[in-house]
């Protein structure tokens, strides 16, 4: 059954080469797969939901993204364990993408969350959270 589940997620994205390059080893890691490409996007599918990236326009670059004005704050998604985060987790420090909340890493949601925060070229905050 699909109803109620999300269909689709687009995003506006400043640079598109720099954020399918970011999102793609991480989306695919997850077990999506390329689904649609174009000039100025690209989108990711797994089962029925995809994420769709869109180039911005030009004229509408001059205010940046920020998750706590209003709007989309973070995605989220299911990692297959704890050692599944701590792989991703692995491989975002090797790529030199900062780890969101170092200090509380890998319990920053709390003691029974165990996930990994980290942000996009356009500082969308991102989690992979482990099963309970």
């Amino acid at each position: 059954m699909t109803k109620g589940l999300i269909h689709h997620v687009e995003l506006y994205v400043s640079d598109i080469k720099g954020s399918i390059e970011f999102w793609g080893w991480f989306l695919e890691d997850l077990g999506y797969h390329v689904f649609q490409k174009w000039d100025a996007g690209q989108s990711f599918k797994l089962g029925d939901t995809y994420i769709v990236f869109v180039q911005t326009d030009e004229r509408f670059l001059d205010v940046p993204y920020h998750r706590c004005r209003v709007g989309l704050n973070h995605l989220a998604f299911h990692a297959e364990s704890r050692e599944h985060v701590d792989k991703v987790t692995d491989r975002l420090r090797e790529k030199r993408i900062t780890i969101l909340y170092p200090n509380q890493h890998p319990f920053a949601g709390g003691e029974d969350h165990y996930a990994v925060y980290f942000e996009d070229p356009d500082r969308m905050k991102v989690e992979l959270v482990a099963p309970k």
